[in-house]
């Protein structure tokens, strides 16, 4: 018997090895460039005061991703093409192009990164941000997914050197305990938009449609929901660790030595953890920023250039040659050429294109959320898979909360 119950468990672990992917790859490419920009900004602005928003995320960005890996399971469909079988060719077009626009801004904060973490190396922006474009594109174009996904699945790994950055900034731990216990409430801009920032990069409407995408060229099928539960569980759990010593590490640091204000772009924050956690907390950081910054400049432009021929009938997918999705690779590669092409302009605002690329991912969630939400509840699409109650409690509370946050943001900024 027992050693019946220990073949189960090791046949049940080598299955999760092998559905493990779209999760854990979805959750850390979640701390882009722009997601630890936001993080970083919130820690050295705010202290330790919104680490509690970081519970509330966990929650909201698993019953998400669950709810994206049940759809693309059941259905054998993507989002976007769930989408626009249900909106309809007209609506699916005002939000694909919102979503583009947004996504061309979070491209473009991936090359900031590049540019800015290697910077700290002594490496110029003319040198690194061509050759990390033109290293990702090679990955898609020539790669195979079975390959790219490998290759972040290491990247993920990478993103946990931000814990040693956080401990070596020495953080108060009483402090950051209570403050994830007793969250602190303001109603003026900065701060709002700052939580509606942190959600829109914590649970960003491109992730969403990766997800799916990731879904179906894995070819998962029911029998493998369990462990594609799991595997997102891991993912979402890595999101907010990640997102959580970044905090720490910003808060403890710049924040505490009045700091704030210095942060002006992705590079400048590790530079100027230096004096206050040392060379080798700086360097830590600038290594996660870069490995951030590439894993993300290869996957949201794949993501978005997915999710953009599946809503309007294109072939799309890694697997696929360029003459068989040529849209697919063209799409792909105009919005890596206009990232790069931004960041090597002289004098480009970036630490706004981070910022507002996330709050413009905020403000666009509800809508996506939306769809989401009528289709998984929609029994010809999902048959006895929809919602539960709690799902749908949690799903439709989400947008309601998104939705008056964003409604905060525009009232407080007029005025």
């Amino acid at each position: 018997m027992i050693k019946m119950k220990k073949t189960n468990l090791w046949r049940n672990f080598i299955l999760f090895l092998a559905i493990l992917g779209p999760g854990i790859i979805t959750g850390s490419v979640d701390n882009d460039v722009g997601g630890i920009t936001t993080y970083s900004v919130t820690g050295a602005t705010y202290g330790y005061k919104l680490l509690w928003t970081l519970i509330p995320a966990f929650i909201v960005l698993f019953v998400v991703q669950e709810m994206n890996a049940r759809m693309g399971i059941v259905t054998g469909k993507g989002l976007a093409d769930l989408i626009r079988e249900n909106a309809g060719v007209r609506l699916t077009f005002f939000i694909f192009v919102g979503l583009l626009f947004a996504d061309i801004l979070n491209t473009t904060t991936e090359f900031a990164g590049v540019a800015g973490s290697l910077q700290i190396f002594g490496v110029s922006k003319y040198i690194s941000v061509p050759l990390a474009a033109f290293a990702v594109w090679i990955l898609v174009v020539k790669g195979t997914y079975r390959l790219a996904e490998r290759i972040f699945l290491i990247f993920s790994l990478a993103l946990l050197s931000y814990v040693v950055s956080a401990i070596m900034g020495k953080p108060d731990w009483g402090e950051v305990g209570t403050s994830l216990i007793n969250p602190q409430i303001r109603y003026d801009f900065g701060y709002v938009s700052t939580i509606v920032g942190i959600i829109g990069t914590t649970i960003a409407p491109w992730m969403q449609f990766y997800m799916q995408s990731s879904v179906i060229e894995k070819k998962l099928k029911l029998e493998d929901y369990r462990y594609t539960v799991l595997d997102v569980a891991v993912g979402c759990t890595a999101t907010v660790v990640v997102a959580f010593f970044i905090m720490v590490a910003c808060a403890s640091t710049l924040y505490k030595n009045g700091q704030g204000t210095v942060v002006n772009d992705a590079g400048v924050i590790a530079l100027a953890l230096k004096p206050f956690a040392g060379a080798l907390a700086s360097e830590v950081f600038a290594f996660g920023l870069f490995i951030a910054s590439v894993f993300s400049a290869t996957i949201l432009p794949v993501a978005t250039a997915f999710y953009v021929c599946e809503a309007f009938g294109f072939e799309a997918g890694i697997d696929k040659k360029w003459k068989e999705a040529p849209q697919f690779y063209w799409l792909y590669t105009s919005i890596i050429a206009l990232g790069a092409g931004i960041i090597l302009m002289p004098n480009v605002p970036l630490i706004s294109i981070s910022l507002w690329s996330q709050r413009i991912d905020g403000i666009l969630l509800p809508v996506v959320l939306i769809c989401m939400m009528l289709i998984i509840n929609n029994t010809e699409v999902m048959g006895k898979h929809t919602n539960k109650r709690l799902g749908n409690i949690i799903g439709w509370g989400t947008i309601a909360i998104l939705v008056i946050l964003s409604l905060v943001m525009l009232v407080t900024s007029l005025l």
